[in-house]
């Protein structure tokens, strides 16, 4: 799912929720954005993925394979945030 309908649609819903059960407002926007930035940069929606693919003029495969690294980092961030 693109990451603005994403944010669009979750936040209202999931928002309200959080003080129920403990979490913090302002923590829980960064554990979703966060989650959102990794969504950008993993197939098969990873959106970031086509559009450095088509400047760098590579292939997807040859990307993704390049981009582990940083992304096994960002879920590192994710998981020290959350």
């Amino acid at each position: 799912m693109e990451t603005t309908a994403s944010l669009i649609i979750l936040t209202p819903v999931l928002l309200p929720l959080m003080p129920q059960i403990g979490v913090d407002p302002l923590h829980f926007g960064v554990i979703l954005v966060l989650n959102l930035v990794i969504g950008l940069t993993t197939p098969p929606v990873g959106v970031c993925l086509f559009i450095t693919c088509s400047i760098g003029q590579t292939n997807l495969e040859k990307l993704s394979r390049a981009i582990l690294p940083f992304l096994l980092a960002s879920i590192l961030v994710l998981l020290i945030c959350t």
